[in-house]
């Protein structure tokens, strides 16, 4: 098997920095400039003595590094900054081309660790902060880390097309949650889940997320998702309300349905997220 190639210094820098928002990235750059240009630009001290000797010198090589790095730290920061936008859209695309395409084939075309990185893109809409752990492959541990009103949560996705997720995926997740001591967890995947997997994940901290659930809440969370006739603004104003609306039940996002059948056919509303477990609606105001 043929070694993996070493990254340089510049590239590993290049490649922390993409991972901050690219405005983030674009003041580390220009902080870095004023700072390093400050540290060249600084006099050159008078040697007293012999004993002094040692200190210029040192002096001399910070100045002649800071010389250099005012000038190529800026520019790798620019990189990182702009490998950072282009993989935020590169998200959004993914979100926001599924929720048009509307159905669970959509998954198919993806490789596990874009739909790990739609699925974060979801979580970031819903107002967590995301960290991208990315298991060692499509089934790897946890793969997302979220964070909201100072609270820890985990998430396992798996892009499994025709297979169902056991008990066994569930449980695995649930010892990592008892163990780091956090709020909760889900575990997303493009299937379905095991009648065994749903009973154990019940009157746990832990939510189920199927492929249809996922495409029900990647419509809710895009406008590319609305039906149409149904404005943008109209949609994204419906959106946002689910979004900071919590079940008054549960405590979960409150997601905008449409209802397909019955006396209410056609017509918007408020559905808990974590459905089946909670049934909870309400009419959007």
């Amino acid at each position: 098997m043929a070694r993996k190639k070493k990254s340089s210094p510049a590239e590993n820098f290049i490649e922390v920095i993409a991972l901050v928002p690219w405005w983030i990235g674009l003041i580390i750059g220009v902080v870095s400039y004023f700072i390093l240009h400050g540290l060249a630009a600084s006099p050159v001290a008078v040697v007293p003595s012999a004993q002094g000797v040692g200190g210029a010198l040192y002096g001399t090589f910070v100045r002649a590094l800071a010389q250099i790095g005012q000038y190529v730290v800026p520019f790798l920061c620019l990189i990182g900054a702009g490998a950072s936008a282009l993989g935020r859209k590169k998200r959004v695309d993914l979100l926001d081309g599924v929720a048009k395409f509307g159905d669970t084939n959509a998954f198919g075309a993806m490789s596990w660790l874009e739909f790990e990185q739609m699925v974060g893109e979801w979580f970031r809409r819903q107002g967590y902060a995301i960290t991208e752990v990315g298991g060692a492959g499509p089934d790897g541990g946890v793969d997302l880390v979220l964070h909201k009103n100072g609270e820890k949560f985990l998430v396992q996705c798996k892009q499994w097309r025709s297979m169902k997720v056991g008990v066994g995926v569930v449980r695995e997740l649930y010892g990592v949650m008892a163990a780091e001591r956090v709020a909760g967890g889900f575990v997303v995947t493009s299937g379905s889940f095991t009648e065994d997997a749903k009973k154990f994940a019940h009157g746990r901290n832990v939510e189920l997320l199927d492929g249809s659930m996922l495409i029900r809440v990647l419509r809710a969370a895009s406008p590319a998702g609305q039906p149409s006739g149904h404005s943008e603004p109209e949609a994204v104003a419906e959106v946002q309300q689910a979004a900071t609306r919590p079940c008054p039940v549960c405590g979960s996002n409150m997601l905008r349905r449409v209802a397909k059948r019955g006396a209410n056919a056609g017509q918007a509303f408020l559905g808990c997220s974590s459905y089946p477990a909670c049934k909870t609606t309400l009419p959007i105001s």
